[in-house]
């Protein structure tokens, strides 16, 4: 039973350290960038959703 983990933890460490392709600094950093830009575009499409939803339910469920 250790054995098989020890072998796992080996393989894992294996692919880790020689099978994985891992992105440069300016990759990772376009990367991040995409990331956030998305991020915002997507907040700012679902607070104007909320706001169009909120203002019709204004109009359908006028205060009291």
């Amino acid at each position: 039973m250790l054995k098989k983990f020890v072998n796992y933890c080996k393989a894992c460490y294996d692919e880790l350290m020689h099978k994985t392709t891992w992105p440069t600094g300016s990759e990772l950093a376009h990367s991040a960038v995409i990331v956030l830009s998305a991020s915002i575009i997507i907040a700012i499409i679902v607070f104007g959703m909320d706001w169009v939803f909120e203002n019709i339910m204004k109009l359908v469920y006028p205060a009291a």
